[in-house]
């Protein structure tokens, strides 16, 4: 479902090159729970954005689902991620002037995936999957860090993608809601769908079917779950 080939990532700053990445090889199968663990700056985000299709490499190969990201259009690659990456994303990226129910069902809008009679349903159904169904009418910014999360979460299922990736998913929430969501990304994995999450939380080994840890752009280890 995913892989990596040799993939470097760097970024121009003020004072010169900075290499994120650093000639990663990852290979991932339909259906695994793939935790990457690291500290803040280890690499961790640009991995993600890399696998989403967010950041092209500088160099390598990126294929995921099939398709060559490195080698796609900016266009070919929006219509790409919107059908096939769920992205969950560490400050949320809420649109603040919709309403929680709304903001779940943007990406069905916006890749017209569901006739539009269901989507609000649908969108309901997964906030009850998050436990928020009960906010399904309110602002954002009316929400705990923790419940804008877990919204982010029911966004990022909203086209029921293949692939979802996560990055700190559980880093606003209480140790009892952590827990639950890392279940339901164990039951997403159980069902088919691959997921890879980005955490300084190294509870989530004991759901993940693989952990790696990185540190300055490259993989240390491979510990199994």
């Amino acid at each position: 479902m995913i892989e990596l080939r040799r993939v470097s990532k760097s970024y121009d700053t003020p004072a010169g090159s900075f290499q994120a990445v650093r000639e990663i090889d990852l290979h991932v199968r339909a259906g695994e729970l793939v935790a990457v663990v690291g500290k803040s700056g280890s690499g961790k985000t640009t991995l993600l954005n890399l696998i989403s299709g967010i950041d092209r490499p500088t160099s390598g190969d990126v294929i995921v689902a099939g398709t060559a990201l490195h080698a796609s259009s900016e266009t070919a690659l929006a219509k790409w991620r919107g059908a096939t990456v769920g992205i969950v994303f560490q400050f949320f990226q809420l649109l603040p002037t919709l309403t929680v129910v709304e903001n779940v069902m943007l990406p069905m809008d916006f890749l017209g995936t569901r006739p539009v009679r269901s989507r609000r349903r649908h969108a309901l159904e997964l906030l009850a999957r998050v436990g928020l169904s009960d906010q399904a009418d309110k602002l954002p910014a009316t929400l705990s860090g923790g419940q804008q999360q877990r919204v982010a979460i029911a966004r990022a299922l909203a086209n029921d993608p293949p692939i979802v990736t996560a990055d700190e998913p559980t880093g606003n929430l209480d140790s009892e809601t952590a827990r639950a969501l890392l279940e339901l990304f164990r039951v997403l994995a159980a069902d088919g769908t691959t997921v890879v999450i980005a955490t300084h939380d190294r509870d989530i080994t004991r759901v993940a079917s693989r952990t790696l840890t990185i540190e300055d752009g490259r993989f240390l280890e491979v510990v199994p779950a």
